[in-house]
């Protein structure tokens, strides 16, 4: 840089900076991008402005890369790093002058023709001044800030007024090398770069900001004229005998109880809230795999981010997420049961929309809903809505609702150019504030209605909860999804109309699955959740402080050396830290003798830290199956251990949307393992088996005991159909449900689930799906040949009194 730039820097740099805060993504810039800094680096940003390379020079500082402003040695040539594609516009007329841009990618280009070993990193940088879309008529805010090429004077009310809300994106680097060796030419090469850079700023722009906002009136406008709206309209005006004013009217309120009014400002101060919040409840917040959804909002893809449901937190902690990832928030489907004031209102604001639990027996107010959505999705909006339809109270995935995916489907046979992406979020706490909430309403306490009080309540309690995690799963394009599945599916497509085609249904619930499978595939393991499953699979739920520090090692290094999927992430902590960490979050008592410390769950901690053990249960089914395997037999081949997993696994599948796996390999992997932590042995003949004398037989017996009472549903389901010849499926469902309740009171297991009807029904279910039993047209249930085999196995894994509690009752419900 010239004397005269660094001195201007200089004088302006100082006022500015108390001007700018700004906001960097990714948070590890280096390393989630993979710049390579022993390379040489050239940035490229959109607009010539000193404010601009001011902001992004300290950002540079910040994480780690070199300084902007000084020039780049390519084989002696001192070439300026900055590329600006615009110049500002003058503040009256004119035209901006144009830039170096072109000149100075030529030379670099030409440096790379002469030198073949050269490498350079294009960077580009957007730099963004509050993210508002601004509407499709002008305002006072998009006069100051939405200017492609601001003056310098615009550009002073940009930096005063929404400077404390700058935000800077790094993007992917471009490798020189490659873009020199594709386009020959020089000057070839020089305006193939501008032109992908001009493309990549306007995306990132929309990426930020969103599509213009549709002003309120327009949007009922377009909705209520919409043709399957006026169908709707005259239909209820036939059936009901109402006047066409009065129906017109009630589908305008019905309009105005569903619709968002999305307000940037709304959610720019919520941001600053939460933060704030954030920084009360949680040690951290954790976000894993945010390079996904900057990637497809980059190439233009409507998202839809469909994320588990643990908390009313969910819907505030995702959407901060997205927006500190540099993106717009979506728009949220939201309960009715929230849209109380004054939250509903600021809710509204912040982009969601509400729905009644039920669309049954108003066709009007589906029909209004399913136009709204429908068009969000027309205008380029994102969209999050909650698959399982409300929150779990047990820890474990629901099974999911398929309206919402339906509605969807049938928004893209209305012909959405671009490309329409679920993007699967695991979201996961270290404490749900919820959590004893839940567990009352499991025990038959009536659900309480959201409230101010109740929110009130809540943060008078506010303390240190932790860490929050948010996954992003893999993406799941919808088209891509429709054309494995329904070939034809675009002849379908009609532009004014939902309609509902004989394979949506099918297609739907096989789509809901997947999403629900990819959610559990991004699962975030925890201190809390470990700490969970090893203390309940404890006697007495009490384990010293050694042997919990050595099972959550063991745990930590298994899910480390045998990923279940790539998506899983695993603390980098040991078992001593986690400990540590868990006391501090009062989970567990401690106390102490001559011996050590001791470390429990007294009985109301016991229930509740059984919803955080089933956050994560799925990723221990098989390990705990093979130990239970090798413990109960003593002796064991490899084949008859294979051939146990691959009997059982179809069964996990369905209970905890598990993904498809190699069943070979993957069980082969956690027996070596298990080989390696020397909790079995592998002798030369191929048997596995273990010392029953030595310390770690206990760590086996506790990796064995997590799916113990898994085991015994299942046993309880299985002998009522072995012993009965014909049973109805509901009355299967009650008698295994109330057996279930005697064997929780009988043996102490805490586990609300263990006798949950509904858990019971997807087992029952899923017998039928894999011919375990055969099902008639009165919905009767007849065990199949292959049954049997399954029970051998699933009663071989329990202890002889359970299964003989198991064996005394069914004979009585047989008798």
């Amino acid at each position: 840089m010239s004397k005269i730039g660094t001195f201007i820097n200089a004088l302006v740099g100082t006022p500015l900076s108390f001007l700018m805060k700004s906001k960097i993504v990714p948070d590890k810039v280096i390393n989630d991008l993979d710049i390579a800094t022993n390379k040489p680096i050239f940035y490229i940003i959109k607009t010539n402005s000193i404010s601009d390379k001011i902001a992004i020079t300290r950002a540079c500082k910040r994480v780690g890369l070199p300084n902007p402003n000084q020039a780049v040695n390519l084989n002696g040539q001192m070439i300026e790093a900055f590329l600006c594609l615009e110049n500002p516009r003058p503040v009256l007329f004119g035209r901006a002058k144009r830039t170096n841009a072109l000149t100075t990618g030529s030379s670099i280009v030409t440096e790379h023709h002469k030198d073949n070993t050269l490498d350079a990193q294009l960077i580009p940088v957007t730099i963004a001044y509050g993210r508002a879309p601004g509407k499709e008529k002008a305002d006072l805010q998009s006069i100051i800030a939405d200017s492609e090429s601001p003056s310098w004077l615009r550009k002073l009310f940009m930096v005063c007024f929404s400077g404390r809300a700058n935000f800077i994106r790094f993007s992917q680097p471009v490798s020189i090398r490659v873009l020199a060796d594709k386009h020959g030419t020089m000057e070839g090469a020089g305006h193939k770069l501008l032109r992908v850079a001009r493309f990549h700023f306007y995306r990132q722009k929309l990426a930020a900001t969103g599509p213009r906002l549709w002003r309120r009136e327009q949007m009922f406008n377009s909705v209520l004229s919409a043709p399957a709206v006026r169908k709707a309209v005259n239909q209820e005006i036939t059936s009901s005998g109402k006047d066409k004013l009065t129906i017109k009217i009630e589908t305008q309120k019905l309009l105005d109880e569903i619709a968002a009014d999305y307000r940037e400002s709304y959610v720019r101060v919520a941001s600053r809230f939460m933060t704030w919040l954030w920084g009360k409840l949680y040690s951290g917040i954790e976000v894993n795999n945010g390079t996904v959804i900057r990637e497809l909002a980059q190439k233009g893809h409507e998202i839809i981010y469909v994320p588990c449901h643990r908390s009313h937190m969910d819907y505030l902690l995702l959407s901060y997420v997205i927006y500190n990832q540099g993106l717009v928030p979506p728009h949220i489907a939201a309960g009715i049961n929230l849209n109380f004031g004054p939250v509903g209102p600021i809710l509204r604001r912040g982009g969601a929309f509400f729905l009644r639990r039920s669309f049954k027996g108003n066709k009007l107010y589906a029909t209004v809903f399913r136009e709204y959505l429908g068009q969000l999705f027309m205008k380029g909006y994102s969209v999050k809505y909650f698959i399982e339809g409300g929150r779990s109270r047990t820890g474990r995935l629901l099974q999911p609702k398929t309206g919402m995916i339906a509605m969807t489907i049938q928004a893209m046979l209305r012909g959405i150019d671009r490309p329409v992406t679920f993007v699967p979020v695991y979201m996961g706490y270290e404490h749900v504030m919820e959590v004893n909430t839940y567990l009352k309403e499991l025990k038959g306490s009536s659900k309480k209605s959201e409230s101010v009080f109740g929110i009130i309540k809540a943060m008078r309690n506010l303390r240190d909860y932790g860490y929050g995690y948010v996954n992003f799963g893999e993406p799941l394009s919808l088209k891509e999804f429709l054309s494995n599945e329904v070939p034809q599916w675009r002849d379908d497509i009609h532009p004014s109309e939902n309609r509902k085609t004989p394979w949506l249904t099918p297609v739907t619930n096989k789509l809901a699955n997947q999403i629900m499978t990819s959610i559990n595939n991004a699962t975030a393991l925890s201190a809390t959740t470990l700490s969970a499953t090893t203390l309940l699979a404890a006697d007495h739920h009490t384990l010293s402080r050694d042997e919990l520090e050595a099972q959550l090692d063991l745990y930590l290094e298994l899910n480390r050396q045998v990923k279940y999927n790539d998506n899983i992430t695993v603390p980098s902590s040991d078992g001593k830290t986690m400990v540590s960490h868990l006391i501090t979050l009062k989970k567990v008592a401690v106390t102490s003798d001559s011996y050590g410390e001791l470390i429990s769950l007294n009985d109301a901690e016991s229930v509740v830290m059984t919803y955080y053990r089933n956050n994560t249960i799925h990723l221990f089914s098989v390990p705990s199956l093979i130990a239970g395997l090798v413990l109960i037999n003593g002796q064991i081949s490899h084949k008859e251990v294979i051939a146990a997993v691959e009997r059982l696994y179809p069964l996990f599948q369905d209970e905890w949307f598990l993904d498809a796996l190699d069943i070979k390999t993957y069980s082969q992997s956690i027996v070596d393992v298990l080989v390696a932590q020397k909790l079995v042995i592998n002798q030369t003949d191929g048997m596995l088996c273990f010392d029953r004398q030595s310390a770690e037989c206990a760590r086996l017996q506790l990796l064995a005991n997590i799916i113990s009472s898994t085991m015994q549903r299942y046993a309880i389901v299985l002998n009522l159909l072995t012993h009965h010849q014909q049973l109805p499926r509901t009355e299967l469902e009650t008698q295994s449900q109330e057996i279930a309740q005697r064997l929780s009171s009988m043996y102490g297991i805490k586990s609300p689930e263990f006798f949950d009807k509904k858990v019971l029904s997807v087992l029952i279910g899923s017998l039928s799906k894999n011919d375990y039993v055969a099902t008639d047209e009165q919905d009767q249930l007849t065990a199949s040949p292959t049954l049997e085999v399954l029970t051998d196995t699933v009663t071989s894994l329990l202890q002889n009194d359970v299964l003989q509690s198991i064996t005394q009752v069914v004979k009585k419900s047989a008798s």
